[in-house]
């Protein structure tokens, strides 16, 4: 049984709504396996789909953002949690740096509006924290990337759809 599968079956009980902002809550899914599985699984309406899967994608965003700091420097009291932030930001600040230098929050908005693996809204708190952007600028740009990904995924998702069922009348 695959991750996707598991999932679904764990959700099974709740209202589809409540599946699909709980689904865009986690970080492995967010809002990229949100909208397919609202769409395509539950048959919801895309306006309704888009919007239960970008408030679950945002619902862990201000905890996220709030926290990450205090928590680090909790483990940070912890050697082997010193090594690991202390590579953790070296690297990507040496990796990153210059993009965020020049391109500043839009950066953050274009890394989380991308829907690729590992660019959603948990991996830019985590880059908005290793970055040190403010609260208010991290969660605008997080929110704008979120619902520029949002967009992208349910026009791909729709568009994938409307071609399979072409296909199938066409062929069946």
């Amino acid at each position: 049984m695959n991750l996707d599968a598991i999932v679904l079956e764990m959700l099974s009980s709740f209202p589809h709504w409540i599946a699909t902002v709980m689904i865009g809550a986690t970080p492995v899914f967010e809002l990229r396996g949100a909208i397919p599985i609202a769409l395509g699984i539950y048959g919801m309406d895309p306006a309704a789909a888009y919007f239960f899967a970008v408030l679950g994608n945002m619902l862990p965003v201000i905890p996220l953002l709030l926290f990450l700091e205090p928590v680090s420097r909790f483990l940070r009291r912890y050697r082997i949690f010193d090594i690991f932030f202390t590579w953790l930001f070296g690297r990507t600040r040496r990796n990153h740096s210059e993009r965020f230098e020049r391109y500043g929050t839009l950066a953050l908005v274009l890394f989380v509006a991308i829907p690729l693996p590992v660019t959603g809204a948990w991996t830019g708190c985590a880059a908005a924290f290793v970055f040190g952007i403010r609260f208010i600028h991290a969660f605008s740009a997080i929110l704008l990337g979120v619902l520029i990904a949002g967009l992208i995924v349910s026009a791909v998702t729709i568009t994938g759809i409307n071609t399979i069922d072409i296909i199938r009348l066409y062929y069946l």
